[in-house]
């Protein structure tokens, strides 16, 4: 199949872009990597009057980093991010997790922000932002707001975006010294989504754990103290707290067990770099 007909702006500027989606709503769609939304253009899932393609700009393609988070512009790709070489050392956990995102090639082309936008539950940068206390800054025409991650994800691809916004930029809170991180993953074949993916963070004062692929958004526990010798029946309880659905990929009962597994897997990886 073929896309509807569409308008294309190429902006040059954020300012753009914002003034451009603000002015048209549901009629207009960000091409930033287009990975996802591509596909959805050919299959005639997604019909927009116009395609407002932020790439050309700038000021979209900027990492910075602000007041203790790592703030991520529209259009920065995810492979540009990953072979940051101070991403490591700031934030360890991100530096983990993006490897996981689909293959070079779809890296190449798309999006932090992209991802974030798109919202899938097996995704792992939205993941990350749930873990790492992200925000996500909404914008309309000259207008701002910045929304929590936990307030951001509503439902399976369905976020606190009004039709008006574009996403300006994302930020992800630096991992603070002293703590360990760790993630595991099992999915059908590398580099396609999670069927479950666990984030972990330990620190002296908070161990936290985050769970995509099996709630309609990323799920957050965090505990003031679980020593390991509790992991085992804490990771139970989280297991079955969960709404966990089978599907053509996993039956409900797998993934609670691989909740049970790769949490523990993520944990003990948290707990040794921390060490």
């Amino acid at each position: 199949m073929k896309p509807a007909a569409f308008d294309y702006v190429r902006c040059e500027t954020l300012d753009e872009a914002a003034e451009m989606i603000a002015q048209t709503g549901d009629d207009a769609r960000i091409l930033a990597g287009g990975q996802s939304l591509v596909a959805m253009l050919n299959m005639r899932l997604a019909t927009p009057a116009v395609l407002v393609d932020v790439m050309p700009a700038p000021d979209a393609r900027k990492v910075a980093a602000e007041n203790g988070t790592l703030k991520i512009s529209a259009a920065v790709r995810q492979a540009s991010l990953l072979g940051d070489p101070d991403l490591a050392s700031r934030n360890p956990l991100l530096a983990k997790m993006l490897p996981w995102v689909g293959h070079p090639q779809t890296r190449a082309r798309g999006t932090i922000c992209g991802s974030v936008a798109h919202a899938d539950p097996s995704a792992e940068i939205p993941l990350a932002l749930a873990a790492l206390d992200g925000t996500v800054i909404l914008r309309r025409g000259r207008k701002r707001r910045s929304v929590k991650a936990a307030d951001f994800f509503l439902g399976m691809m369905l976020t606190d975006k009004a039709d008006d916004e574009m996403i300006e930029a994302v930020t992800f809170a630096d991992v603070q010294q002293g703590t360990g991180t760790g993630f595991a993953e099992v999915g059908r074949r590398k580099g396609d989504f999670a069927i479950v993916a666990c984030a972990a963070l330990i620190s002296p004062k908070r161990v936290r754990l985050a769970v995509g692929g099996v709630n309609d958004t990323p799920f957050v526990r965090d505990w003031d103290n679980l020593s390991p010798q509790d992991e085992a029946e804490a990771l139970n309880a989280l297991a079955w707290s969960l709404d966990a659905r089978g599907d053509l990929h996993a039956t409900a009962r797998y993934r609670r067990d691989l909740v049970r597994h790769l949490g523990a897997q993520a944990l003990k990886e948290a707990r040794t770099c921390a060490d």
